[in-house]
């Protein structure tokens, strides 16, 4: 009764704040929101109305994108656990992609209805551009767990609910969705988080072991990372430029063209390139031919991916998978000639795509890129919400 009493006075306290901030779209006087929420909030009622009743629903057949998911089947090895909390504890559990759109979920008979009712169900997009704050929005943007009670939901039609929520991650540190567990806000218990957190650990556990299979796989969009095995392998920037290259030129270099690759005008003695070489054969299998420097076997590679899916005309694609510049922080020639050719292709092929999603999902990693938001603009018809967002987006790109 005192733990009731105790979420009741919660409840009232945030429902009081949620009335003076909201109508306004500003706080009012101090307050006493946590901050993630609070700028959950801000950033929220640009593209979300407090009053909506429900979830939007994704164009996209979710069922089959559940059934190529790599979560399907971890998850479906856990249903007895799943079901245990779902059913025996009163909550509705949920599992999302990235982008926030939930492809699974499972409750008992009450709380499935409830649930359905604001469309947490397969197909509902519950994204922060889309549901407002909410545990999955902040977990999909922080990667990191989140617990969302009562009024801390931005949208009214929640404020009885209590969300509790995990990022679940690839092997190679991706973020794949993420799983949640929610039930009505009088249910509410410290130790939920936790039990969301226990079961994206099993998930995960599940989902690398099978995805350790002998073989090598090199990130190189954003950032560098070599995973042999399943298993990271430490690499210096200079081998990861190299392998790079090697991965998108699978024809393969002469000792001296890939000298003038990696380092250009530069005096650097023969012997320093042959160290190199020598180091990642080591480090990928020995799977370097010596005459020619040449792949044995073709690479699995990100900016690989990105490339073929530009040859092939695969905008949808190419975007995805495009996470940012190819290996930032290199000045290696040959590494900054890719860079430009695999920048200038995506960002071209979301200009000339009349597909409003590339443009928007390509605008979030290219934020001062004015063209591509005025593009969004164009593409989007009177009344999306989604245009408070690109214009949003216009205005901080005008004003650097």
């Amino acid at each position: 009764m005192a733990q009731r009493s105790s979420l009741s006075q919660q409840r009232a306290a945030l429902e009081q704040e949620w009335s003076r901030w909201i109508p306004t779209g500003a706080p009012q006087g101090d307050s006493t929101l946590r901050s993630e929420v609070a700028q959950s909030w801000l950033r929220s009622l640009r593209t979300v109305d407090p009053a909506r009743d429900h979830a939007p629903l994704a164009e996209a057949d979710v069922s089959a994108r559940w059934a190529e998911s790599p979560l399907r089947t971890p998850v479906s090895e856990l249903t007895d656990q799943l079901r245990d909390i779902t059913e025996g504890a009163g909550y509705v559990a949920a599992i999302t992609d990235e982008t926030g759109t939930i492809l699974w979920s499972h409750g008992g008979p009450v709380m499935r209805r409830r649930a359905e009712q604001v469309n947490f169900a397969p197909g509902g997009r519950w994204d922060e551009a889309h549901m407002g704050t909410n545990a999955l929005s902040l977990a999909l943007r922080t990667e990191r767990p989140h617990t969302v009670f009562s009024a801390e939901h931005l949208v009214a039609a929640l404020h009885g609910w209590v969300c509790y929520c995990a990022p679940i991650r690839a092997a190679g540190g991706r973020q794949l969705g993420v799983l949640d567990l929610s039930t009505t806000w009088d249910r509410a218990h410290p130790l939920a988080l936790s039990t969301a957190r226990t079961l994206v650990s099993a998930i995960e556990a599940k989902l690398h072991h099978r995805m350790a299979a002998p073989g090598v796989r090199l990130t190189c969009l954003g950032a560098g990372r070599l995973i042999r095995d399943g298993a990271p392998v430490r690499l210096r920037p200079r081998q990861l430029e190299i392998l790079a290259l090697l991965a998108l030129e699978p024809e393969g270099f002469t000792h001296e063209r890939l000298h003038f690759a990696v380092y250009g005008d530069r005096p650097v003695g023969t012997s320093t390139l042959k160290s190199e070489m020598s180091h990642l054969r080591r480090a990928t299998g020995g799977d370097i031919t010596s005459r020619v420097y040449r792949l044995v076997s073709p690479l699995s590679c990100d900016a690989v991916d990105v490339l073929t899916a530009l040859e092939a005309g695969d905008t949808a694609t190419a975007v995805e998978l495009y996470r940012g510049p190819l290996l930032p922080d290199s000045d290696t020639p040959g590494i900054v000639r890719w860079r430009e050719y695999l920048a200038v292709g995506v960002r071209t092929a979301v200009l000339t795509s009349a597909n409003v999603e590339h443009a928007l999902h390509y605008g979030e990693r290219a934020p001062h890129d004015i063209e591509v938001h005025e593009h969004a603009l164009r593409l989007l018809p009177a009344g999306d919400a989604r245009r408070a967002l690109a214009a949003a987006r216009l205005h901080a790109a005008l004003r650097d």
